[in-house]
C-alpha cells in the first residue's frame, strides 16, 4: 500500500514537472520548437515516456492551456463568493490576476503565441473557459459602474487584462529585473486606476 502511494505520488510529481516544463520550453520556443526528447530531458526521462502522462505533445499543451483556463474561472470564482461589495470584489479580482501573470507568465506566452495549435475541441475548451472568466469581471464591473454599458465592461476587462498579461514577460530580466513586490504594487495601482475611470 505504501508503496503504491510513494509510486502515486512520484507519478503526479513527474506530471507537474512534465506541464511546469513544457510550459517553460514552449515559452522560450514555441510548440513547434520544442521536441518530446527536449521535454524528457527536461524532467530526467526519455522523450517516449512522456506518453505515460499525455497522449501526445499537443495533449500536454491542452492540458496546459485548459488547466490555467480552468484555475483562473475557479480562482475567479473564489474572489466573488469572498464578499458582496463590489469595489472589494474588483480590488481582489485584479490583485488575483496580477499573482496569476506573475507567477504564470510563461503560461500567458503559450497562451498567446500557441493556442492555434491546440485540437478544435480542446480551443472551444479553452475558449468557453476564458469567456466564463470575463464574465465574472463584467459582473464586477456593472456593479462598480452600473451606468455603463455591457460592451463597454467588456472592453475594459479585456484592455485590463492586456495591461497585466503583458508586463511579466516584457519587462526585463536578471540583474535589471524589477523587484517582483515593485512590479505587482505598480500593476495593481494602474489597473485599479484604469478600471475606476
Amino acid at each position: 500500500m505504501a508503496s503504491t502511494t510513494g509510486r502515486d505520488r512520484a507519478k503526479a510529481d513527474r506530471h507537474s514537472a512534465l506541464l511546469a516544463e513544457a510550459a517553460r520550453l514552449f515559452a522560450e520556443r514555441g510548440f513547434t520548437g520544442v521536441s518530446l526528447e527536449d521535454l524528457g530531458s527536461a524532467v530526467g526521462v526519455s522523450g517516449p515516456a512522456i506518453y505515460r502522462h499525455f497522449a501526445n505533445k499537443q495533449a500536454l499543451l491542452a492540458a496546459i492551456l485548459i488547466g490555467v483556463s480552468e484555475r483562473l474561472r475557479d480562482g475567479g470564482r473564489a474572489v466573488i463568493e469572498r464578499t458582496d461589495d463590489p469595489d472589494a470584489r474588483l480590488a481582489q479580482l485584479v490583485a488575483f490576476h496580477v499573482d496569476f501573470a506573475l507567477t504564470d507568465a510563461d503560461v500567458i506566452r503559450v497562451q498567446d503565441r500557441d493556442l492555434a495549435n491546440l485540437g478544435v475541441e480542446d480551443r472551444r475548451a479553452v475558449r468557453r473557459l476564458q469567456r466564463e472568466y470575463v464574465e465574472m469581471w463584467v459582473g464586477v464591473l456593472a456593479a462598480v459602474h452600473p451606468d455603463r454599458s455591457e460592451q463597454d465592461l467588456r472592453v475594459r476587462a479585456y484592455a485590463c487584462f492586456g495591461l497585466i498579461n503583458s508586463t511579466p514577460h516584457s519587462i526585463r530580466t536578471g540583474l535589471d529585473a524589477p523587484d517582483q513586490a515593485l512590479v505587482r504594487g505598480i500593476l495593481t495601482d494602474m489597473a485599479g486606476a484604469a478600471l475606476a475611470v
